[in-house]
């Protein structure tokens, strides 16, 4: 057994080649808000092999040293945009569609399927503390980001302290989100429509296992990647 592989995290694998991403999530193993655990503890939590998972990740074809997709060489600026035009975006375009979904389900199913009823509540909860969230990135975080960023070295004003401060609170804000999607996949049985649901159903299923893969990148890519770079920028910037 590799050990550089055992001392790895898995934000740090799946920040070095994105499509262990998949790997992951087909094995059970969170890499959003799990992603700072060692591979040890993540396979442990799993119950998954570590051989497992080092063998999956090994029989991945190999990439370009100089990879687009390795988000650790994206500049600060660029990473926030993508996390924005990406990710923000199409939270505010899925929610309520996957909410008008639900709408229907609860009114047409709910009878056979009482666990509906709790998956449009989880949904809706989880829905509007997410868009509260992404404001209070885009409005307070990011700004103060892309200043420590561009002027590196340089002590930058923020109103909360620590940038570690307001990270702390989106990071158990992402563990929120997390958990409500993780209640709303065991309600679905993984996201499965039971045999007498309709079209709307299975359509809905689908949408949400969706919205939560998305989730899950989103989340990454905040917790592994740019808010340890924040750290390290407004450190820098206080050391000189």
């Amino acid at each position: 057994m590799s050990e550089p592989f055992q001392r790895l995290t898995v934000g740090e694998i799946v920040a070095t080649d994105f499509r262990t991403a998949r790997v992951f999530e087909e094995l059970g193993i969170d890499f959003c808000c799990g992603g700072r655990r060692s591979m040890v503890e993540a396979c442990r939590t799993a119950a998954v092999e570590l051989a497992v998972v080092e063998r999956a990740i090994a029989e991945l074809p190999p990439v370009a040293e100089n990879d687009p997709t390795d988000v650790r060489r994206w500049p600060v600026d660029g990473l926030i945009d993508h996390i924005l035009t990406t990710h923000h975006v199409y939270v505010r375009s899925t929610l309520p569609t996957i909410a008008r979904y639900l709408t229907k389900l609860v009114e047409v199913h709910a009878g056979r399927h009482p666990e509906l009823v709790r998956i449009a509540m989880s949904f809706d909860q989880m829905g509007r503390d997410l868009l509260q969230h992404m404001v209070k990135e885009e409005r307070v975080l990011f700004p103060y980001i892309r200043e420590l960023a561009a002027s590196p070295g340089v002590a930058t004003r923020s109103p909360f302290g620590t940038v570690e401060n307001p990270i702390r609170m989106m990071e158990r804000e992402h563990r929120e989100a997390s958990d409500e999607m993780r209640l709303i996949r065991e309600l679905t049985n993984g996201y499965v429509a039971p045999a007498d649901g309709c079209s709307t159903y299975r359509v809905c299923v689908a949408e949400l296992a969706a919205f939560e893969r998305d989730l899950h990148r989103h989340v990454h890519l905040e917790n592994n990647v740019l808010f340890p770079k924040a750290i390290e920028l407004e450190r820098g910037a206080w050391c000189r």
